[in-house]
């Protein structure tokens, strides 16, 4: 293995930010990620400070089995929903410059939250929500089961967006969602994995890899590309 992939992998394992570029070839965007389970108010003032892009979940594909959670896109396009709410067909997302499909899933806020917004509230809505994913995975709960210690905890819609890993993960899709659960499994943690997008200071675009990968190194956080991860999971 590169060892500038093992040590962005120790950095993680150890609960750091990781910074990941996707590719040229599709969004050209870098993520600034964080294990899910180490998540502190102070993890989501630096990921809305120093990104400025969408702060989103990305969850394993067995994750969201285990919850029983559903793409947005699915959801979206059902005879029912199509047919209670007409708008939705004017919606439909078949025109991804840069996918076939979507990979979010349900937002989610932790029921102790009070509007959900604040680096407290969503630093507790994901930081418990990796924890209750580790637990309901080593107990191998049943997703009724799953879906009912869910609901305990959490509600629906709230302010953390969640991505659900494709299935067959990086072997069917490369975005960033399936990237990021790809360096939780390198790191052997819950793959549950918080992050946002890095921005330009004006917002008008993705920050360029080169400055993205210089912001990196005047910080000490670990830079990778997307074929890091690939190479490195020996896919």
């Amino acid at each position: 293995m590169e060892p500038h992939v093992q040590t962005a992998i120790d950095a993680f394992k150890s609960g750091h930010p990781v910074c990941l570029f996707d590719s040229e070839k599709r969004e050209g965007e870098t993520d600034l990620l964080f294990p899910g389970a180490s998540a502190q108010p102070a993890t989501m003032r630096q990921l809305r400070q120093d990104c400025g892009g969408l702060l989103f979940l990305a969850i394993g594909d067995e994750v969201g089995e285990c919850f029983g959670l559903p793409f947005l896109q699915d959801l979206h396009t059902t005879k029912d929903a199509l047919e209670n709410n007409p708008v939705l067909s004017h919606l439909i997302t078949d025109d991804l410059r840069y996918d076939a499909r979507s990979a979010f899933t349900l937002s989610l806020n932790h029921r102790d939250t009070y509007t959900g917004i604040t680096d407290h509230d969503r630093a507790l809505t994901t930081r418990r929500f990796a924890e209750l994913t580790a637990a309901c995975l080593s107990e191998g709960l049943d997703t009724n089961a799953a879906m009912s210690k869910l609901g305990e905890e959490f509600r629906t819609p709230g302010h953390i967006p969640v991505c659900r890993e494709a299935k067959g993960g990086l072997k069917t899709r490369q975005g960033h969602t399936e990237l990021a659960v790809g360096l939780a499994r390198l790191a052997g943690t819950t793959p549950v994995v918080i992050g946002a997008e890095m921005l330009e200071p004006d917002g008008d675009h993705a920050l360029s890899v080169a400055d993205a990968r210089a912001w990196a190194q005047r910080r000490g956080i670990p830079f990778l590309e997307g074929a890091d991860v690939v190479a490195a999971l020996g896919l």
